[in-house]
């Protein structure tokens, strides 16, 4: 007999001997939002990583539907020997070259990115992080090495809710972003300096010498999971940018390099013809657009409370 759904209960709560069974018999699914995919692997140290990075998550047992099927393995070949290796499978498809054995924490959210921007096209997905507060959300796209994910983080850890840090999806038809509220994926010098703004947070297993450097992933604030069902409209677009030893500065953006800018971070853009160009139109229509310098996350922060208090006697006038 199938043992009953877990749809009350959080990924954490699961013991992790019977979270190591489960996911070797490829039995268990974790949801994010509005997605559920369904996991497979006999490697303790992913199990290890599910417990600590989505044990807020809604955990299930034999879902009768998931939007994925995915796979962390060791290859079969001599290589589960020498310098051993991990890879990623999608619906049994392997779509990258394998990487070295340690990585495969990292290599489970790296490939969930890719199968949810490779196959999500009902949204815009954008690669951005995208936080909530007030029931109004802020776009952060920015390239690799921007800050982006460590300002994301500071911003979760102090009142604004996660929707995403890697991907923002936006329904076409309705604007509104879904939220996935995932780990948030740092690196290098960003982990001690979250670790020192905020020690009590919770994290997965620290990976190195991956092509990003050292890499982690911070648990998402609780209660950002516990919404991960309430969409939220944006009202900024903000391209980050860290410079050490920066005052903050928030400048204004035309809309039209907005534009192109937005664009080009969207992955399903051009998929989408027509209506990736009305959405991001759409979206730039309802939002003020900068560009923010930072250095001291502190600052940052009150900067970012401080649109939100405009928002709010924007509208009491």
């Amino acid at each position: 007999m199938s043992e009953p759904a877990l749809t009350e209960r959080p990924l954490g709560s699961v013991a992790v001997d019977r979270l190591l069974d489960l996911l070797r018999d490829g039995r268990l699914s974790v949801r994010t939002g509005p997605l559920v995919t369904r996991l497979r692997s006999r490697l303790p140290d992913v199990a290890h990583y599910l417990e600590l990075a989505y044990q807020y998550h809604p955990a299930l047992v034999d879902a009768p539907f998931a939007d994925f099927h995915l796979t962390v393995r060791t290859p079969r070949n001599l290589r589960r020997w020498l310098r051993p290796q991990v890879e990623f499978s999608l619906d049994g498809d392997v779509p990258f070259e394998p990487l070295p054995r340690a990585q495969a924490p990292a290599v489970l959210e790296w490939g969930l990115n890719w199968a949810i921007a490779a196959s999500c096209h009902q949204w815009l997905t954008i690669h951005a992080a995208c936080l909530e507060r007030d029931g109004a959300a802020v776009i952060l796209p920015a390239p690799p090495g921007s800050g982006k994910s460590t300002l994301c983080a500071a911003l979760a850890l102090r009142g604004w809710r996660l929707l995403s840090d890697e991907l923002t999806l936006v329904d076409p038809s309705t604007l509104q972003v879904q939220a996935l509220a995932r780990p948030i994926n740092l690196k290098n010098a960003s982990i001690e300096l979250i670790r020192r703004f905020e020690p009590a947070t919770q994290w997965g297993p620290q990976v190195y010498d991956t092509v990003k450097g050292q890499v982690t992933h911070l648990c998402p604030p609780r209660d950002s999971v516990a919404r991960m069902d309430q969409t939220a409209l944006p009202r900024w677009v903000i391209f980050p940018r860290y410079v050490a030893g920066a005052d903050p500065e928030l400048l204004p953006c035309r809309k039209a390099p907005t534009f192109t800018e937005l664009a080009k971070n969207a992955f399903n853009y051009s998929v989408l013809g027509e209506m990736g160009f009305e959405t991001v139109a759409r979206i730039l229509d309802r939002c003020d657009c900068h560009e923010f310098t930072y250095s001291r996350l502190d600052d940052a922060v009150q900067v970012f409370d401080a649109l939100l208090r405009d928002m709010h006697d924007g509208r009491a006038s």
